[in-house]
């Protein structure tokens, strides 16, 4: 996976403007001083996060003894159902259900940024030999978009308002349902491949 791919890859999964709403609700009562204080230090905990994900992905699947296919496959699963989700939204949004309160952790840094689809992703990339350099490149161009519309997550609201947020929403859940289609067929192909000469040797 190239540079522009596994950006788009990441920033797709991450869904800024699906998690423009909930941060939003989330962050109602607070204000926008704090407000983008808060978005910013959950930012930061979530990329934190995906770093740990991103260099030592490799090191957990090898504890674990689990090959780049298998996480292939269980990655492009995932992804199609996270996607479903986007097209086809359920109450509570992608992820479930938001508690109240001003979030620490969780629910802002983990799940909505750094959630499941996105560290099964970051693990993908962590297989790739020789790509960490590129992959570090495309997880911080993603995150740094993120955290923008994030900040300004009012403005995009006010310009798109709820029926253009979720029409965006759906587009993206589009675009990512192809991603993890791909993903999928990569990892079963390899997986093939694999087999295949696992059987004549």
């Amino acid at each position: 996976m190239d540079f522009i791919s596994a950006t788009l890859t990441l920033f797709l999964v991450m869904d800024p403007l699906g998690n423009v709403p909930m941060f939003l609700a989330l962050l109602k009562d607070l204000e926008p001083k704090r407000r983008r204080k808060v978005i910013l230090r959950e930012m930061l905990i979530a990329l934190l996060i995906m770093a740990l994900f991103l260099f030592f992905g490799s090191s957990v699947l090898g504890f674990l003894g689990l090959k780049a296919e298998t996480i292939s496959i269980a990655g492009g699963i995932v992804l199609f159902l996270i996607a479903l989700r986007m097209v086809f939204p359920q109450e509570g949004g992608v992820m479930g259900e938001m508690p109240g309160g001003e979030p620490f952790i969780v629910p802002l840094a983990i799940p909505f940024v750094a959630g499941p689809s996105t560290l099964a992703t970051l693990i993908l990339f962590s297989q790739q030999q020789g790509h960490l350099l590129e992959s570090s490149g495309a997880m911080l161009v993603a995150w740094f978009a993120t955290a923008v519309i994030l900040i300004y997550s009012t403005k995009f609201y006010k310009i798109l308002g709820d029926r253009g947020l979720a029409a965006m929403e759906r587009l993206m859940g589009m675009l990512l349902i192809m991603i993890a289609v791909q993903m999928l067929l990569n990892g079963v192909l390899e997986f093939a491949a694999d087999f295949g000469y696992q059987v004549k040797h």
